[in-house]
């Protein structure tokens, strides 16, 4: 592929990255817990990166075709993101010194950020609309390898984009209780609105 081509997807993928949304809120409140913004970012990343193979393997355009199967797909995301939002709300992350939570684990926040990013249905429809544009049929390398490719500079960008959110927000608020637990319930409150809009898209 020509590296202009890289370039000019990679601008746009950065413009998407830095937009804040449900995966911003996510780190935010992974890195109010301290120690998990690797498992959360990484969860997040495997989130794209499936939704970069259904692309490629064809699959999302099949999906999209299908407007019941776009739809159960939007349903099931907006459901945990209102789920996870609420949670935020009602139970904002507060960051204390020394403090253990027995019930969280690397694999569960990797697990959550799937979900949050996997389960985002304004995730694959960007994905299906942007990465076939971004091809050549004419290239030597496949088209399955094209979308590959552009998939994991996204990758590169979110890595980079994610861990900073992150781990800036455990800089910043760790010391702030008070300003962690309104960041907290504004991130919780960012997943509700986005669920409610994918929601109010679907009935339109």
């Amino acid at each position: 592929m020509a590296i202009s081509v890289l370039t000019a997807f990679w601008a746009v993928s950065m413009l998407f990255v830095i937009t804040p949304g449900a995966d911003w809120a996510y780190a935010i409140s992974a890195g109010m817990r301290g120690r998990w913004v690797m498992p959360a970012v990484a969860g997040m990343l495997s989130g794209h990166f499936a939704a970069t193979l259904i692309v490629a393997a064809g699959v999302g355009s099949l999906i999209a075709g299908h407007p019941l199967a776009l739809s159960l797909l939007t349903l099931a995301g907006c459901i945990y993101l209102l789920w996870l939002g609420a949670n935020l709300l009602l139970s904002p992350s507060v960051p204390q010194a020394g403090a253990s939570h027995s019930q969280e684990s690397g694999s569960r926040w990797a697990l959550k950020g799937f979900c949050v990013s996997g389960l985002n249905p304004k995730v694959f429809l960007l994905f299906v609309a942007l990465l076939p544009q971004f091809t050549d049929p004419a290239s030597s390398w496949p088209v399955w390898m094209q979308i590959l490719l552009l998939g994991l500079v996204h990758l590169a960008s979110s890595l980079v984009v994610y861990l900073m959110v992150g781990y800036g927000a455990k800089a910043v608020l760790r010391t702030r209780p008070a300003a962690a637990k309104v960041v907290g319930r504004v991130s919780g409150l960012v997943m509700i609105l986005i669920a409610l809009g994918l929601i109010a898209g679907q009935m339109r």
